[in-house]
């Protein structure tokens, strides 16, 4: 279903020209050559936005930083359940996996339940994890970010999108984050049962397409967001797309972004001059 989906919606990009890869729908974004760091685009680059899921980055590079054991059994617990939203998305009560396991489904497949259950199980506890959080911004200079739990639910958390790129290109250096984002999806036992998580973003794995880091989000508050790490036209790029309405928007703006990167130079160059449309 989605490989028709995303067929119609390349068409669609195919049959546009330059002047068209402007409307961008997304309210935040970037993107970034991530050898010299030169912006290749941006829009609203510098404005702080709730960054709902894309969070779980910090969350794994805040854990992996413990350097905890990975096959430590780890059980969700009733206090890993949403209090905030009062959302049921993630692995049922009881469930135990090994601590890599429980990293791997919450970047993979965005999973609520495990990305507290990682925070909960922190030395220190959760109050601990968010300070070490805190910590994390710090060291990569993040300029305006804030993270106050570990799932993205929080409207609080949030970031511009030129803090969402340093999250990117420092989450790149974890090979365990860089695996768990870049498959299109794995089979876990849970409680005794074999359970297929996908990748949230479709885009994994799908022809064309050569991402070697990727983070989806969404809530009502930040609309769809999408943090990528990939290669196009023998460059690697960092992409940040925040505030969609719609799936359907955010993705059209990948591929008008990709279409972007495979063009020639001096395109890029025309489509940067031009002034950006307000959505």
């Amino acid at each position: 279903m989605f490989k028709q989906y995303l067929i119609a919606l390349t068409f669609l990009v195919a049959s546009t020209s330059f002047a068209a890869d402007l409307s961008f729908h997304s309210a935040h974004a970037l993107v970034m050559d991530e050898t010299s760091g030169e912006v290749l685009f941006e829009k609203d680059a510098t404005t702080p936005a709730p960054i709902a899921s894309m969070t779980k980055l910090m969350t794994a590079m805040v854990v992996l930083d413990a350097h905890l054991s990975p096959d430590q059994p780890i059980r969700v617990e009733k206090a890993d359940f949403d209090t905030l939203k009062y959302t049921r998305s993630g692995v049922p009560l009881g469930t135990v996996l090994p601590r890599r396991t429980m990293i791997d489904i919450a970047l993979m497949s965005s999973d609520n339940h495990a990305a507290a259950a990682l925070a909960r199980t922190y030395p220190g506890g959760r109050e601990a994890f968010v300070a070490a959080a805190k910590r994390k911004i710090a060291e990569l200079q993040l300029e305006d970010t804030v993270i106050e739990e570990p799932t993205g639910l929080s409207p609080r958390n949030h970031a511009t999108a030129h803090d969402m790129a340093k999250i990117a290109k420092a989450a790149a250096g974890y090979p365990q984050i860089e695996a768990a984002t870049s498959q299109r999806g794995a089979v876990v036992t849970v409680n005794g049962r074999a359970r297929r998580f996908h990748n949230t973003n479709g885009l994994v794995g799908a022809p064309g397409w050569d991402i070697m880091l990727s983070k989806t989000g969404f809530t009502n508050e930040a609309g769809r967001c999408l943090t990528m790490r990939l290669e196009a036209a023998g460059r690697k790029v960092v992409v940040v797309l925040m505030g969609a309405v719609r799936s359907s928007a955010r993705t059209l703006d990948a591929l008008n972004i990709h279409k972007l990167l495979d063009a020639k130079p001096a395109a890029i160059a025309e489509t940067r001059r031009a002034p950006q449309p307000r959505t």
